[in-house]
């Protein structure tokens, strides 16, 4: 009865192998496919969006468990014949727990070749740490490293990367209200493809300031300032966000972009955001 089992597993496993593959090929011939990934992706720019009214650190320092824990992925497509490419994308998220100090890693490696040529070699690396003295008080030291490694000339930005350090505060801290700073100094550097390098001392300042307005809506208004000595750049996400239900949620934000070193300094972004599920 035992191998039985396993057999028709296997066969059901094959079987369904089969008729995936096949609905695979009828959605790619007839675009089905191409709009079932569009689909998901704007699903996840939703969830995205919605996540970023999330602060894990607004009611007091997160519980987790102590040690490691994380997750990875991993893409990677390749095509051969009319056209030859190779695209790999790479994703890891580590956190290290221990007691008040929080410490999390992620990293993200992007590379795309066509025709045995790379079109694309992007690194990405950023950590964050905070350490919870109390309720209210908390230390914080934060870095984000981009890394392009397809940039040779001395127009192109080969490595852009960022590392701070500083106290934060919680000013108000009720079910209905809280808000929270945090200010400090860090070291900007900046590297073109000539391997020139720029370093700049930068002072970085954030305001989180979350207000319940009722139990199925609360608003958001996150706060972010950047100065070095070649460019102030200042980043406001106002947001308004609904829990109707389990099924039903949405967001309405207004972003404003702020940078004085371009032509145009000031860049707005209205966006709603909606899900629903049944």
């Amino acid at each position: 009865m035992k191998s039985s089992t396993i057999t028709l597993g296997s066969m059901a496993a094959i079987l369904s192998f089969a008729a995936a593959g096949a609905a695979m090929a009828q959605d790619t011939l007839t675009g089905v496919s191409a709009v079932n990934t569009r689909l998901d992706d704007i699903s996840r720019a939703a969830a995205i969006d919605l996540a970023r009214a999330d602060d894990a650190l607004r009611y007091g320092a997160p519980e987790y468990r102590d040690g490691m824990s994380g997750s990875a992925s991993l893409g990677y497509n390749q095509t051969t014949g009319a056209t030859d490419s190779d695209d790999l994308s790479v994703g890891a998220r580590l956190r290290f727990a221990n007691g008040p100090l929080i410490q999390n890693l992620g990293l993200v490696l992007d590379k795309t070749s066509s025709a045995g040529v790379s079109t694309k070699e992007d690194t990405f690396l950023i950590y964050d740490a905070n350490y919870f003295f109390d309720e209210s008080l908390y230390g914080f030291v934060l870095g984000r490293v981009k890394y392009d490694g397809l940039a040779t000339t001395a127009g192109e930005t080969g490595t852009d990367a960022f590392i701070g350090i500083g106290p934060g505060v919680r000013i108000v801290n009720t079910p209905d209200v809280s808000w929270r700073i945090q200010a400090g100094i860090g070291m900007s550097l900046l590297k073109d493809g000539t391997d020139v390098e720029t370093k700049e001392t930068g002072y970085i300042a954030s305001s989180r300031l979350y207000v319940r307005l009722s139990d199925m809506l609360f608003a958001t208004n996150d706060t972010d300032v950047l100065k070095t000595d070649s460019a102030l750049r200042v980043n406001n996400d106002l947001g308004l966000n609904v829990k109707m239900s389990e099924q039903f949620a949405t967001r309405i934000s207004y972003l404003s972009e702020f940078n004085d070193s371009r032509a145009v300094e000031t860049e707005n972004k209205l966006g709603v955001s909606l899900v629903y599920s049944f």
